[in-house]
């Protein structure tokens, strides 16, 4: 196995998943900030520094407009709801965050993330590295290799998944990675509003690939597939060619992968500090800084003497895990809890209802 590991990382469909990991209970600070996205991002970005031991990472950021896909396809992920306030906000403070870890951005106009990290998964691969692209985006399947893999950070306790080939073809029940697309070109895909063919599933796109191999053949074969399937396959022949050039993942991105560029160097302690202490990120801050009661910094690659949990289990409000492994003998039961004191509950929902709690 090689010494060389590229971690890849999906900015924005991470902070999606961190974000709406705690959509129940958001973590908001005492500005009334919802660190949920932020908090949820930092921990995934420890964990695997900490447990994966990178040698080289970079995270890929989507553009902020719009995409050679809208360019064809107009209605590419119309369907998708505006982004969330708190998202917007919370990207800006990541990536500061991963100014300070001294992480490299990636953002190419006109080309979303996934392309970004196919083209430089690729082309790292042909520099003999092992390559992990961290999403938990299906899509990214096609690209899976002998040394290109997805890693799907750990979520309410599943724990990490690591997806080779052998798992990709389990999945989608396919022989080739390559029927990835030829399968999404068929089924769509109503997250990135690919429409595919209307009325075929899953199932039916297993059977059809297993008989036909790819779309352009199972297309080629329309007249031979009895039934309703063959009919829809006729006339939505342009469509479902559309929805596999839609569900393709470009190689050809105009950007070079230098590998110098994306090794792990050694953090900017007092940048972080400092963005930590105006998000309030105590547990965060011990953790990966070492500030606080701890005697050793943790370093990045060194176990932090602090227990690393569940990065999605439940967070209280000062980032700490409420969920984390107890050390033996460290807690005990307070004399004032829940059970034994008065208390009542208020709901602020809005930011003008926190800011009034807050003050109160």
């Amino acid at each position: 196995m090689s010494e060389k590991k590229l971690f890849l990382l999906d900015g924005h469909a991470l902070v999606y998943r961190a974000h709406f990991a705690f959509i129940n209970r958001p973590l908001i600070n005492s500005k009334g900030i919802n660190t949920s996205a932020i908090t949820g991002f930092v921990r995934t970005l420890w964990d695997l520094i900490v447990n994966q031991k990178p040698t080289h990472i970079a995270v890929a950021f989507d553009p902020s407009t719009a995409t050679f896909r809208h360019e064809y396809y107009p209605e590419y992920k119309a369907n998708r709801d505006a982004q969330p306030e708190d998202i917007s906000m919370a990207i800006p403070y990541i990536q500061t965050i991963l100014d300070g870890f001294r992480i490299p951005i990636l953002i190419v106009d006109t080309f979303e993330a996934d392309d970004v990290i196919g083209t430089l998964a690729k082309q790292a691969e042909a520099e003999g590295f092992q390559v992990y692209m961290v999403t938990p985006d299906k899509d990214y399947g096609q690209l899976v290799s002998e040394n290109i893999f997805m890693y799907k950070p750990s979520r309410q306790g599943n724990g990490v998944e690591v997806l080779g080939v052998k798992e990709i073809l389990e999945t989608w029940e396919i022989t080739s990675v390559d029927q990835v697309i030829d399968s999404l070109g068929l089924i769509g895909d109503s997250v990135d509003n690919i429409p595919g063919v209307p009325g075929i599933g899953p199932k039916t796109a297993v059977t059809l690939l297993r008989d036909y191999g790819t779309l352009e053949n199972v297309l080629a074969n329309a007249d031979n597939i009895k039934g309703k399937n063959g009919e829809r396959l006729k006339e939505f022949a342009e469509q479902a060619l559309l929805s596999k050039r839609l569900a393709t993942i470009k190689l050809d991105v105009p950007i070079h992968f230098d590998a110098e560029a994306y090794n792990i160097d050694p953090m900017d302690k007092p940048a972080l500090s400092e963005i930590f202490k105006e998000l309030e990120f105590r547990s965060l801050a011990l953790q990966i800084l070492g500030e606080g009661d701890l005697d050793t910094p943790a370093l990045p690659g060194k176990q932090p003497r602090v227990v690393q949990g569940d990065l999605f289990a439940s967070f209280n409000d000062t980032g700490d895990k409420s969920e984390a492994p107890k050390q033996a003998n460290t807690y005990k039961v307070a004399g004032r809890n829940i059970d034994s004191v008065d208390h009542e509950y208020v709901v602020a929902s809005t930011f003008e209802e926190r800011q009034t709690l807050f003050k109160s």
